[in-house]
């Protein structure tokens, strides 16, 4: 199981922010932070909690990344010719986790860590159980015949509250995602509005 997964929409609390676009989210009802004081939490942010609500909210839409591994992530991202903040998305949604996601073989992105550690994936033909795994251009992602049929797959394919991006070529028939391209910011189909520029100079100050 991971970490978050009982109280994932706390995070959407304490953004504002309906991160995930997801019908169950409490923000739905309730459009103020948690706790006692969340109805009061509305007092304008200096540039640096802007800067760290935007790293907030794109560390914590991707699950259950620790900072030691988003600052990885970024870090690289950073090394790599281009805009970082682009750069940075790319390597995101090249986890395979964020993959099984995407594809809609899995209702949200913590069940997606979860399935892949259970042994239920394969890229290209053989078994990969690490969430972190960085898919390439062209792999081919697909459900083991075994978990085919598993009612969290079933359910996550009849989701229509979001839909599945071109950068992936899906066959929920077959079961499988082939990764077309590294998708650019404008691509991803985030529900909220993120601001990779802000998580750029977050560290870059930082």
């Amino acid at each position: 199981m991971t970490k978050r997964t009982a109280a994932k929409y706390k995070i959407d609390r304490r953004m504002g922010e309906n991160i995930w676009g997801r019908a169950k989210s409490p923000l739905n009802k309730r459009e103020y932070g948690p706790g006692q004081h969340g109805q009061r939490r509305k007092g304008k942010l200096s540039d640096f909690g802007t800067q760290l609500r935007a790293k907030q909210k794109l560390k914590g839409y991707y699950g259950d990344l620790t900072e030691k591994q988003f600052r990885r992530i970024y870090a690289e991202a950073e090394r790599v010719k281009g805009d970082t903040g682009e750069n940075l998305v790319g390597l995101l949604e090249r986890r395979l986790d964020a993959i099984i996601y995407r594809a809609k073989f899995v209702p949200t992105i913590f069940a997606a860590r979860q399935f892949v550690n259970h042994g239920h994936v394969e890229v290209n033909g053989k078994k990969v159980n690490i969430a972190s795994y960085r898919v390439k251009e062209g792999d081919v992602v697909s459900i083991r015949e075994r978990s085919r049929q598993l009612a969290i797959v079933l359910e996550a394919v009849s989701l229509t509250e979001r839909d599945v991006p071109d950068y992936l070529e899906v066959d929920h028939n077959k079961m499988t995602a082939n990764f077309v391209r590294t998708p650019a910011l404008g691509d991803v189909p985030y529900p909220v509005v993120m601001e990779p520029n802000l998580v750029v100079e977050f560290y870059a100050k930082n």
